[in-house]
């Protein structure tokens, strides 16, 4: 088995490090401060191939794969987790949700614009009372000839504001039923499609965080994606994909706080000699780098089930729970050993404490992984 990054990994790291570096971090702190989404930052990134990640060349996509996606995600999250989570969202949940069960005349629509982000992507599943309980979802389409007549409202989507077009799971049959959900696509502009409430956040704060508004908006069945009542089982299947994505995401914000911290402790003096000379810091850094590569390891063995086609939802589940719940764990140890400092904006830590528990929290949280995982295991 090779660990080893390959070619096209190590090119990609490297050009998404030269682009962050240029891009991306002069404007960290304006962007998280004010809460902007930086949408020209998402066009350049489109031009480079990042936005259409895992879309085959045919729609305009790049074709890779999602080891090098988890580099991609992992790289610009060392720097900023919010554009990372913002990149994921794209990619993983909007765009991927079209790429696997849209049909021909769909894809050819909407990817092109999605893979180079002419089009920003956003998806809607939660509502305002229903978050891990999605299947007693209260938006619904109701048939009206060759189109659906939509009412209710989406919330905690990421996007929700400056997306052009957005895939959303709505009620179609009976509440609870798993199988009365079906899958639209919405695009902007759409008479009674709206945006709302724009979230005012601990952490992510330059991924744009909102709620989605529908009033009696009427939406063709050609918009439709796969068969009615196929919705809720869709979303469940792309969700499996975007606990990868958030994976990734935890995995750059705990390597981006723990290089902060080891960069710390080597410059930082007390007592005459660096702080990594003490054992109670040493062992900190030490468990923060094993609990590091724990997580990789997770991730590119359920990056690899998936490109294998093969069942992805528990490694997929493990590798989101244990990834996520370490990155809150280094950053917070990483605010510990700059002591004071790590308290302030100055250093980058603060903001991967503020960021890292988002990831413990969306496309499932903690628990639902749990109940994901142990349900499996028992089925065995």
């Amino acid at each position: 088995m090779n660990f080893d990054y390959n070619e096209t990994q190590l090119m990609i790291a490297q050009s998404i490090k030269e682009f962050a570096e240029k891009n991306i971090r002069p404007y960290i702190m304006e962007w998280d401060e004010a809460q902007i989404f930086p949408i020209p930052l998402f066009k350049e990134l489109g031009a480079m191939g990042f936005m259409g990640v895992l879309v085959p060349e045919e729609y305009g996509g790049s074709g890779l794969g999602y080891h090098e996606y988890i580099t991609i995600i992992e790289e610009i999250s060392k720097v900023d987790p919010s554009i990372g989570l913002s990149v994921a969202a794209h990619n993983s949940l909007c765009t991927n949700h079209i790429l696997t069960f849209g049909n021909e005349e769909q894809k050819k629509k909407w990817l092109p614009k999605l893979a180079t982000a002419e089009y920003i992507g956003a998806w809607g599943l939660t509502e305002h009372n229903t978050g891990s309980d999605a299947g007693g979802m209260s938006t619904t389409a109701v048939k009206d000839g060759d189109h659906w007549i939509v009412n209710g409202a989406k919330n905690f989507i990421t996007h929700a504001k400056s997306g052009d077009i957005a895939v959303v799971i709505v009620r179609t049959g009976e509440k609870g039923d798993s199988r009365g959900m079906t899958a639209f696509v919405f695009e902007k502009g759409m008479p009674g499609f709206t945006s709302g409430k724009k979230e005012n956040k601990l952490g992510m704060r330059a991924s744009e965080t909102a709620e989605l508004v529908f009033d009696n908006c009427r939406i063709p069945d050609a918009n439709r994606l796969g068969n009615v009542g196929e919705g809720f089982i869709q979303s469940m299947k792309i969700l499996d994909g975007g606990r990868i994505s958030i994976g990734a995401l935890s995995l750059g914000i705990a390597k981006g706080a723990y290089e902060a911290a080891l960069k710390y402790s080597k410059e930082r003096y007390q007592f005459g000699q660096p702080i990594s000379n003490f054992q109670g810091i040493s062992f900190k850094l030490a468990d923060m780098a094993t609990e590091i590569e724990a997580s990789e390891l997770l991730l590119h063995k359920a990056a690899f089930l998936k490109e294998q086609h093969k069942p992805v939802t528990t490694m997929g589940a493990m590798a989101k729970m244990y990834a996520s719940e370490v990155c809150v764990k280094v950053a917070n140890e990483a605010v510990q050993i700059h002591g004071g400092y790590g308290y302030t904006k100055d250093y980058p830590v603060e903001k991967f404490y503020r960021d890292s528990k988002l990831c413990t929290i969306g496309e499932g949280t903690t628990e639902i992984q749990k109940v994901v995982i142990s349900r499996n295991l028992l089925k065995e």
